[in-house]
């Protein structure tokens, strides 16, 4: 079982940035972030694979968002730049065993709390 633990949410300005950190308490093959906004499902954000920092991101954040990972820390990061009011929503850290990077979210074992993006225009 891993431990995640997210941190760095807040409110910003719109075209501000902010970077999210997800600690985790062992290593899991592939790290993501996902968003939810009031009345919407759970959507992908970004992944990395553990191995190798392979990446994949939403089409809707590409460009703007950069995932990250310090192998040494077992953290990963979450850099948002160029932020939108769209973006505003909870966002979660999630980890599975496999390497294999996966869009969806049930495809994940492990979740942190979440933690709140707001962004004002």
């Amino acid at each position: 079982q891993v431990q995640l633990v997210e941190s760095g949410g807040g409110l910003v300005q719109a075209g501000g940035s902010l970077r999210l950190s997800c600690a985790a308490s062992g290593r899991a093959g592939t790290m993501g972030w996902f968003r939810q906004a009031p009345g919407q499902e759970r959507g992908f954000v970004a992944a990395i694979m553990w191995s190798g920092g392979i990446t994949y991101y939403a089409d809707s954040v590409k460009g703007r968002f950069t995932i990250s990972r310090d192998n040494a820390k077992n953290t990963v990061y979450l850099q948002m730049n160029s932020l939108k009011p769209e973006d505003t929503a909870v966002y979660y850290c999630a980890g599975r065993g496999s390497v294999i990077g996966t869009t969806t979210p049930r495809d994940y074992n492990y979740w942190g709390q979440g933690t709140r993006v707001t962004v004002s225009s």
